[in-house]
């Protein structure tokens, strides 16, 4: 029996508010966005996503992309 214990999600979309920077007591930087993916198929349906970057990436994504840019995401889905 195979072992299906993974947790990896791709979500392609665009950024609907300027990405947050800031900085944790430790000194990590971390960034928080919200990401519009439409659904295919189903009309004008839009499922909108909570993200957040950590250390460089978090960098990266305020550096580079803005409201409206169409960002390609890998990771992983955290309940809370």
């Amino acid at each position: 029996m195979a072992n299906f214990n993974f947790n990896k999600v791709i979500l392609g979309g665009r950024i609907t508010k300027e990405p947050e920077l800031r900085t944790t007591p430790n000194g990590v930087m971390v960034a928080s966005f919200s990401l519009a993916v439409n659904r295919q198929g189903s009309g004008n349906n839009t499922d909108f996503f909570n993200v957040t970057a950590w250390r460089g990436t978090a960098e990266f994504v305020t550096k580079y992309f803005h409201k409206g840019s169409s960002i390609c995401i890998v990771g992983q889905i955290n309940n809370r």
